[in-house]
C-alpha cells in the first residue's frame, strides 16, 4: 500500500550482458570443464552429434586443456581473466551510467558467471523486464544464436514478464565512435605503415548455411562487397562492413587497411583470408610497423592478448618486422559505455519477446534482435 504524497515503488529494469566466458582458473582441469562446455554446442562445432563427440573428447580435450592453460596463464591476473574483469568493469560502469531505476548483470554463455546466475541476480533485485545484449558485434549462429538460445533455456527467463534482445551492432553509430575513440590515439603515437583488422573466424560452412537463399555468400570473391539481403545474417559481410566504417571514422588510407581472420581450429576451410598467412605477405610487402586491430570483440581476452598481443608479435618480429601493436578492445572505455548504454535505452518497448525465436535451433537475428541504431 502506497502512503499518500508517496509515489508508487516501481520494480527496476534491467541490462543483461552477455559475452562468450572463460575459464575459472588457468589450469588444464578447469580449461577442460570450460572446453566441453563450449566445444560439445552443436551450433560452435556444427558436426553430428556423435562426431562431435568423437572430435572433442577423443581428439581435442586430451591435448589441447594443457596448451590452453599455459597461453591463459600468460594473461591471467591476479584480478583474473581479462575477459571477466573488462565485463565486469563495464558491467559497474554501465549500472551507474543508467542510474537510480535499472539493475545491470553479466552473464556467460559457457562458464561462470552464467546466464541463469545473472538472471537470479536480476530476479532477486526485483527486475521483471531484461535487455538482453549479447556482446557480439557481428551475427553468427556459433554466438548469436548460441547465447540466446541457452538465455530463453534458463528457467528464470520463464518467471520474467519480457526479455527484449539487442543486436547485431557492427553499424552502430556509439560501436563506430567507441573505437575510433580508443583506436586514434593509439594508431596517432604507433604511426603505422598498414592497419590490420582482425576478426574471429568461422568454419565456411557455417557462413553458406546461414544463407538463406543458397545462392549469395562464398559464391564469388565480391560477395561480401555486393548489396544482399543474405548478409542480414552473414558473419563475414558484417566484418567487411565493421572494417569500411572504421577505416573511414579513423580516416585510414584504404590500400594500407586490410581484414583477416583469425582462431581458426581444425583442418576444415575457415573464412579467409587467415591472418597468421596475411602477416607474410605485409612483411614481404615492406610492411615494418603494424597495427592490428580486433573489432570482433568487444574485451580484451585471450584472442586478443596472448594470441595477436604476444603471438602474432613473436611471428611479426620473426618475419623481420620492427614493431607490431595490438590497440586495445573496448573494455569499458567511457564511449564505449555511453554506447551500450544508448543501445540498452532505445531497446526500450521497440521489440517483443524474443523467447520463443530464440530458442529455436534455426534461430538467426531478423528473429531474434532488436536492430542496431
Amino acid at each position: 500500500m502506497v502512503a499518500v504524497g508517496e509515489a508508487p515503488v516501481t520494480a527496476p529494469r534491467g541490462a543483461l550482458l552477455i559475452n562468450l566466458g572463460t575459464p575459472d582458473a588457468a589450469r588444464p582441469r578447469e580449461v577442460r570443464r570450460y572446453l566441453r562446455e563450449f566445444l560439445r554446442d552443436p551450433r560452435v562445432i556444427d558436426l553430428p552429434r556423435l562426431q562431435r563427440t568423437l572430435l572433442v573428447e577423443g581428439v581435442i580435450l586430451p591435448t589441447r586443456p594443457r596448451r590452453t592453460a599455459a597461453a591463459y596463464a600468460k594473461i591471467w591476473s591476479e584480478a583474473g581473466s581479462p575477459l571477466l574483469v573488462h565485463g565486469q568493469a563495464l558491467r559497474a560502469a554501465l549500472e551507474a551510467r543508467l542510474g537510480a531505476g535499472w539493475a545491470v548483470a553479466l552473464g556467460m554463455r559457457y562458464g561462470n558467471p552464467s546466464l541463469g546466475d545473472a538472471l537470479r541476480r536480476l530476479e532477486e533485485r526485483g527486475v521483471r523486464e531484461v535487455i538482453a545484449l549479447p556482446l557480439f558485434p557481428q551475427y553468427s549462429t556459433a554466438a548469436t544464436a548460441s547465447a540466446l538460445a541457452a538465455l530463453f533455456a534458463e528457467p528464470a527467463a520463464a518467471r520474467l514478464r519480457q526479455i527484449l534482445t539487442v543486436g547485431p551492432f557492427y553499424g552502430d553509430r556509439g560501436f563506430i565512435r567507441a573505437w575510433r575513440d580508443v583506436a586514434a590515439p593509439a594508431l596517432a603515437v604507433f604511426r603505422p605503415d598498414h592497419v590490420l583488422f582482425s576478426y574471429h573466424g568461422l568454419p565456411e560452412r557455417q557462413i553458406r548455411a546461414a544463407d538463406r537463399s543458397g545462392a549469395h555468400c562464398l559464391a564469388s570473391p565480391d560477395c561480401c562487397a555486393r548489396p544482399s539481403p543474405a548478409h542480414l545474417h552473414c558473419y563475414r559481410a558484417q566484418c567487411f562492413a565493421t572494417t569500411a566504417a572504421l577505416v573511414a571514422a579513423l580516416g585510414l588510407d584504404a590500400p594500407r587497411s586490410s581484414t583477416s581472420f583469425q582462431s581458426r581450429l581444425g583442418r576444415t576451410p575457415w573464412i579467409r583470408p587467415y591472418t597468421d598467412l596475411v602477416l607474410p605477405e605485409l612483411a614481404a610487402a615492406g610492411v615494418r610497423r603494424l597495427a592490428i586491430v580486433c573489432p570482433s570483440f568487444v574485451a580484451d581476452c585471450l584472442e586478443t592478448v596472448e594470441e595477436i598481443g604476444i603471438r602474432a608479435r613473436e611471428q611479426w618480429r620473426a618475419l623481420g618486422g620492427e614493431e607490431l601493436l595490438l590497440v586495445e578492445c573496448l573494455n569499458a572505455h567511457p564511449t564505449w559505455v555511453e554506447a551500450v548504454a544508448q543501445l540498452v535505452l532505445h531497446a526500450k518497448g521497440t521489440a517483443a519477446s524474443a523467447r520463443d525465436a530464440a530458442a529455436r535451433p534455426e534461430a538467426s537475428a531478423s528473429d531474434t534482435d532488436t536492430p542496431a541504431t
